[in-house]
């Protein structure tokens, strides 16, 4: 990755036809938004863009003839929280940026790719029918309206998850080569303010009061405060000095744990938020 990183910064002939190529190859779209994000962070929103439309076009082509706006959605958010990274240098306004976007994405995606999301809706509908037929006699006509709104949340959501990855892959880029240890630095301090900690912790409450998609808005709003509370285990991890093995076994605990853990850590995020509690942690000495 390194060797990539350092041949798409030879020029934009290099990062433009690696970023096009990427794009449009099946299931290499994030690599294509690395590279956007890389140039964009390191040479600037105008520079970034100019190469950007390279990607742009494939992506577009994939969209429209097949009907498959995956690459160019993750590209558009990578963009727009690289632009706003190297504007602000801070990462909860990317964050809240591209959540911004994920909430547009989740509203436009059934009017302009009603086919799609009825396909995935028909399967999900089939599926409870088949395996689980109490649930779905139990909701009735409610069903499709559930599963309609958490096919939506749920694709909406992977978008932006997958841009946050591709946009911290090219901060990682950015660092590895210009700045060696500056992301780490940078991810480890991550932490969101106790305003906007507040802001999500009531949006991902009020949705359903609203009329609105709930999963849509705990999707947006929770995914900052969960990549805050991430930041906050490897800010610990790395002030304890423990390794990645420490690393390692909390992530085997989250996929084995799931929803009860990321819970926990939204919460961790929250108080950090108020608390600092990394900034309360002794450092591991040599003593130590």
């Amino acid at each position: 990755m390194r060797a990539l990183a350092q041949y798409v910064m030879r020029g934009p002939m290099q990062a433009g036809g690696v970023a096009a190529v990427a794009t449009a190859l099946p299931l290499l779209f994030w690599i294509g938004a690395a590279v956007i994000g890389l140039v964009i962070l390191r040479l600037g929103i105008r520079q970034g863009l100019n190469i950007g439309l390279w990607a742009v076009l494939p992506a577009l082509g994939w969209a429209t003839f097949g009907q498959d706006p995956t690459a160019l959605v993750v590209l558009l958010q990578v963009m727009l929280m690289a632009s706003i990274l190297r504007i602000s240098l801070s990462w909860e306004r990317a964050l809240l940026s591209g959540a911004f976007l994920m909430i547009l994405t989740g509203l436009m995606m059934p009017l302009m790719y009603p086919a799609l999301l009825d396909e995935l809706v028909q399967a999900g509908v089939g599926f409870y029918e088949q395996y689980n037929a109490e649930v779905a006699r139990s909701l009735g006509s409610e069903l499709e309206l559930i599963i309609r709104n958490t096919m939506n949340a749920s694709m909406a959501g992977t978008y932006f998850a997958t841009a946050i990855g591709m946009t911290m892959l090219a901060r990682a880029w950015q660092a590895g080569l210009y700045n060696p240890g500056g992301f780490r630095k940078e991810f480890h301090a991550l932490r969101l303010s106790p305003a906007i900690a507040v802001v999500c912790a009531v949006t991902m409450v009020i949705g359903p009061l609203l009329g609105l998609n709930s999963m849509l808005l705990a999707w947006a709003a929770g995914t900052p405060l969960f990549i805050a509370s991430l930041a906050l285990v490897h800010g610990f991890v790395g002030r304890k000095q423990w390794g990645g093995q420490a690393l390692v076994a909390f992530y085997v605990l989250l996929v084995l744990l799931g929803p009860s853990l990321m819970m926990l850590l939204l919460v961790l995020a929250f108080v950090d938020s108020w608390l600092d509690i990394r900034g309360r942690i002794k450092p591991a000495g040599p003593a130590e």
